[in-house]
């Protein structure tokens, strides 16, 4: 079986700035390429689990958001930074667009997305992670059995704040670089093979 790092895009991969639709929208945290190196070199698969209500919305095409999330793997590849998968839930139960208007297993807190994804790659979730800036994040970890990691980076000051309803992250950093290093003193890298 596989591990992962399961990242939430916005406020903790790339910087939150609202709806994003487009790849000139993106906001690069100068820390993220070297973060999805070093999950990459302890041995994780990175996969992106997000929500992007933004299509039921009508904000976003799903097509844009599949292109742009092409344009971001292609981004972190071409730097050395592997992420194996992005996973998305376009849905909403009060969306605006009716093909989408519903409430979704996929929408974190749910742990669907990362659900899926265990069954695609092979993974052992309880030797997982799931690294977010929201409540929800840390929420669809935890109920997919993984260890979970708050990042202060975008809305993880003000997740850190609010009232505990849900569960509590493993582990509260200040960005994806600090996580990952932790992550990296989990378990050893694989063996080299010779």
């Amino acid at each position: 079986m596989n591990k992962a790092v399961f990242l939430d895009r916005d406020g903790t991969l790339i910087q939150d700035r609202g709806y994003i639709c487009d790849f000139s929208q993106v906001g690069f945290f100068p820390f993220a390429v070297d973060a999805v190196r070093t999950m990459n070199r302890a041995g994780y698969l990175v996969i992106v689990a997000s929500n992007q209500s933004a299509v039921a919305r009508g904000i976003c095409s799903e097509q844009q958001i599949i292109e742009l999330h092409r344009q971001l793997q292609s981004h972190f590849k071409d730097r050395g930074a592997e992420i194996a998968a992005f996973y998305y839930c376009p849905f909403l139960a009060d969306g605006k667009m009716a093909g989408y208007r519903l409430d979704s297993p996929l929408r974190k807190p749910a742990p669907g997305m990362l659900l899926q994804a265990a069954i695609d790659f092979d993974l052992d979730l309880a030797c997982s992670i799931m690294v977010g800036d929201k409540a929800d994040d840390i929420e669809a970890g935890s109920r997919a059995g993984c260890l979970t990691m708050l990042v202060g980076s975008g809305q993880g000051r003000f997740s850190e704040a609010a009232p505990k309803t849900g569960p509590c992250p493993d582990h509260t950093v200040d960005n994806l670089l600090d996580a990952a290093r932790i992550i990296a003193t989990l378990s050893p890298p694989p063996a080299k093979q010779g």
